[in-house]
Formats: C-alpha cells, sequence, structure tokens
C-alpha cells in the first residue's frame, strides 16, 4: 500500500523513568520516544500484551515517534521481567494495575516531560492516543469505556479516562461468557467485557488467521470490540495475520508466527493516519489510507468503516 508519511524525524528515546505508584507495590517504569524535533506532539500512551514490558513493540513505537507522536510505554505487573507469582494477592487484580498504570501516566505527565532531554514545552496534552495490543488491548479499551461484567452480567465500575481522545485496539479480545475456553473463564473472570458503553473513537485492529485458544471462537472474535461498541468507527482485518499481527512485539522476535513486514509496515502506516485523523491533526491521512489500501492490486487487508 502506498501512503505518504512526512519524513521521519530522529528519535530521542529514555528508559527507566520512574513514576510514584502508592498501593502498587513497585514503581511504574516508563519508556519515552520522541521526535527530536518539534513542537505541539500528541501523545500516544501504549499498554503492552501478557508478560512484555517498556522494552516492547519497537516496529510500532519508532515509527510513531519518527512520524511526530511522543510514545509512552509502562511495564506492567505482569511483565516476565517482575516475575510476579500467581500466589500474590494482586495477581488476580492485574487487569485493574494495568488501567491505573496507564492513568499514572497521564497524572505525572510534568514529570515525564521534565525527564527527558529538550522535551519541555513540546506536548500538546489535549491530544492524547491510547494504543494496546493483546491483554493491553483490553487495557485501553475500559481507559475508552468498556466495562467488566459480573457474574451476574452487571457491568462493573466505569474505569474511562476522559483526556484521551481516540485509541487502537490490536488483536484484543472479544466477549466473554460463553465464548470462553473452560480454562478462560476459570482463570481470566476479567475477561467478560462490555463494549456497550466504548464510545471513544477507535480503530480495532483484528488477523483472520488469529485462533485463540482462550476463546470458543474463531478469529472474528476479535472483531467483537468493533461490531460491539459505538465507539470503534473501523475495522482493519489483516488476511492471514495471527496474533502477533507480522511481527509488532518486536524486531526479529521469536514468538512472531506469521512474520510480514509488510504486514507490520501497513499497521505502522494504517495506525498513523486514523490517529492523526481521531485527534484532529489532519483530515487527509485516514481518507488517503483507506483509498490506497482499497485500490492495492494485491491488498494485505481490508479496513470497513461505521
Amino acid at each position: 500500500m502506498e501512503l505518504k508519511v512526512n519524513a521521519p524525524a530522529q528519535v530521542i528515546s529514555v528508559k527507566p523513568i520512574v513514576l510514584p505508584a502508592p498501593g502498587r507495590g513497585e514503581e511504574l517504569q516508563v519508556r519515552v520516544s520522541a521526535p527530536i524535533t518539534g513542537s505541539e506532539l500528541p501523545i500516544i500512551v501504549f499498554s503492552h500484551g501478557f508478560g512484555w514490558s517498556l522494552d516492547g513493540y519497537a516496529p510500532l513505537v519508532d515509527f510513531w515517534a519518527a512520524h511526530g507522536f511522543v510514545v509512552i510505554q509502562p511495564t506492567h505487573l505482569d511483565s516476565r521481567r517482575l516475575g510476579l507469582a500467581p500466589e500474590d494477592p494482586r495477581t488476580p487484580l492485574i487487569w485493574r494495575f494495568r488501567v491505573e498504570d496507564m492513568k499514572h501516566i497521564l497524572d505525572q505527565l510534568d514529570l515525564i516531560e521534565a525527564s527527558v532531554p529538550g522535551l519541555s514545552g513540546r506536548l500538546d496534552r489535549s491530544r492524547i492516543a491510547a494504543v494496546g495490543h493483546s491483554f493491553g488491548g483490553q487495557t485501553v479499551g475500559m481507559l475508552l469505556g468498556a466495562r467488566v461484567l459480573d457474574a451476574h452480567g452487571k457491568p462493573g465500575e466505569d474505569l474511562s479516562d476522559s483526556r484521551i481522545k481516540a485509541g487502537v485496539l490490536l488483536a484484543t479480545t472479544g466477549k466473554g461468557g460463553d465464548d470462553l475456553t473452560p480454562f478462560a473463564a476459570e482463570h481470566f473472570p476479567f475477561m467478560n467485557p462490555s463494549f456497550a458503553e466504548l464510545t471513544t473513537p477507535t480503530l480495532v485492529v483484528a488477523g483472520d488467521h488469529d485462533q485463540s485458544h482462550l476463546s470458543t471462537r474463531g478469529p472474528d472474535w476479535f472483531t467483537d470490540p468493533h461490531f460491539l461498541s459505538p465507539g470503534s468507527t473501523d475495522l482493519l482485518t489483516l488476511f492471514g495475520a495471527e496474533h502477533i499481527l507480522g511481527g509488532i512485539s518486536g524486531y526479529d522476535v521469536k514468538e512472531t508466527t506469521d512474520e510480514s513486514p509488510e504486514r507490520v509496515a501497513l499497521i505502522q502506516r494504517v495506525t498513523w493516519a486514523y490517529l492523526r485523523n481521531a485527534l484532529g491533526l489532519d483530515d487527509s491521512s485516514w481518507p488517503a489510507a483507506r483509498a490506497a489500501l482499497g485500490e492495492s492490486v494485491n491488498p494485505l487487508g481490508r479496513i470497513e468503516s461505521k
């Protein structure tokens, strides 16, 4: 797909920036990647998949930062590098700690800005997006308005954050209930979302070969956040893509089962274009991306819009 993007800038990346997080049991460490030039820079807060850390997802983070976004990545408590024990009392509430991590970041933008050389005064705090992959997608979905249903089907607490103006959900799980395997239902009761309250403008990205062992359904399970939420304006379905979507979680990562640099490049450009449009930075990139993909001779995916 040929989609014009602005020329890449040099990027500075600083880690770890340590943020106070009372009640978490661990200080919150984040990584910040930003272009060394430009002002009024929009912000992306990124939530990693289960087990990852602030060092993941470089193919996406590097691209977004080189093309005008400041990207902030926390290490959540489920990260393999923290080694949280299954019997730790925080473990059943990991999903909620994740949401709080993202809010801690937004609460402490002053500290974050001051910790990155040359970044002071260059953030546009009115233009904040959240992006998440897999478990991180559920985390971001809740910030966008999704709720967790209790055992009686009643929506839980609203954990959304009005500071976040747009979102991208990458390979994000769908409905719970009978759509979960018995193992998932027993071990992950929080995987029972209601998308009815997800009203923030959102792009959902799903692979049509993403078969989860957590669901009794097929790859269409990952399209639920689009079809069941009023906020999801667009769905990018990637042909042949499995859960790592071609390799978004890192360069040369061993868990990529469907390695495709072309697919990763498509995700880079489509997410960039969507967020620029959703955050009001320009009104031409997203229509251009949709047209370019639609006119491709051998498309890697399709975009459906509500």
